[in-house]
């Protein structure tokens, strides 16, 4: 038995890194999985690796940043599955550098792909949650939000905002037995943090040294936290943000 089983989970930007760790922890403890990404390809590798086609995962196209993207989506797994027990809003994307060297075009990706994207997602499932009764919605912040990070100043600013809503959502949601909660990496062995980071080598050398435990995550260790908050296991938890950054942040 899985803590999982009978629930229907969707995850964002899970054709790699920590969303394709959280899809395979999910469905290993049971979990029907959508995973989405705006990439398709890797969407339905992720689906195909957990067991569709065929199987019971669904790899979809979705742009979080698009309402429309997420509305199909939503309407797709309701017509599939007929409920969502679990939404996990990992999607996220940056452009590092100074903020007054910025472009405000960027700004509006950052802001909608990070912020919008969790409103957009939350927006459309949250009421089907609250009609079921019963439900979990774990936001992958950034611990940016929390203590600042240099280059990153609209990115810290989105999931300082996505913290937030976290908060108030969680408020919210409480009377209809809906927890929500969210996860804060410190910096992740992932591609994206791969291309942040190939310019300047020596920067990923300074990051481990500056983390108590003296490494970078990896994605297994945000999923196996993800999926602890998905779970009844935290049935009285809501409204928290947990970080997960080997005591990079400490709060």
């Amino acid at each position: 038995m899985g803590r999982m089983d009978d629930k229907v989970a969707v995850v964002t930007g899970a054709g790699r890194g920590i969303g394709r760790a959280v899809a395979e922890v999910l469905a290993a403890e049971g979990a029907t999985v959508v995973a989405t990404d705006v990439d398709e390809a890797s969407a339905r590798e992720t689906a195909t690796a957990l067991g569709g086609p065929g199987g019971r995962a669904l790899g979809l196209a979705v742009d979080v940043a698009s309402r429309e993207s997420v509305d199909a989506m939503v309407a797709a797994v309701r017509e599939r599955h007929g409920r969502i027990d679990v939404l996990v809003n990992n999607a996220g994307w940056d452009k590092v550098g100074p903020f007054v060297d910025s472009d405000p075009a960027d700004w509006d990706r950052i802001i909608a792909i990070n912020l919008y994207g969790v409103l957009h997602t939350c927006h459309a499932v949250l009421p089907l949650m609250a009609a079921q009764g019963s439900g979990r919605v774990v936001n992958l912040a950034s611990d940016a939000g929390r203590v600042g990070s240099s280059g990153e100043a609209v990115y810290s600013a989105a999931k300082g905002g996505v913290i937030a809503f976290t908060k108030t959502a969680a408020r919210e949601m409480a009377r209809h037995q809906v927890a929500v909660n969210c996860v804060c990496p410190g910096p992740t062995d992932t591609a994206l943090f791969a291309s942040v980071v190939e310019e300047n080598p020596k920067l990923r050398d300074a990051l481990v040294k500056a983390i108590p435990l003296r490494r970078l995550a990896q994605p297994l260790d945000l999923a196996h936290a993800v999926v602890f908050l998905a779970s009844d296991e935290a049935a009285y938890i809501t409204g928290q943000t947990l970080s997960v950054s080997g005591g990079l942040s400490m709060s």
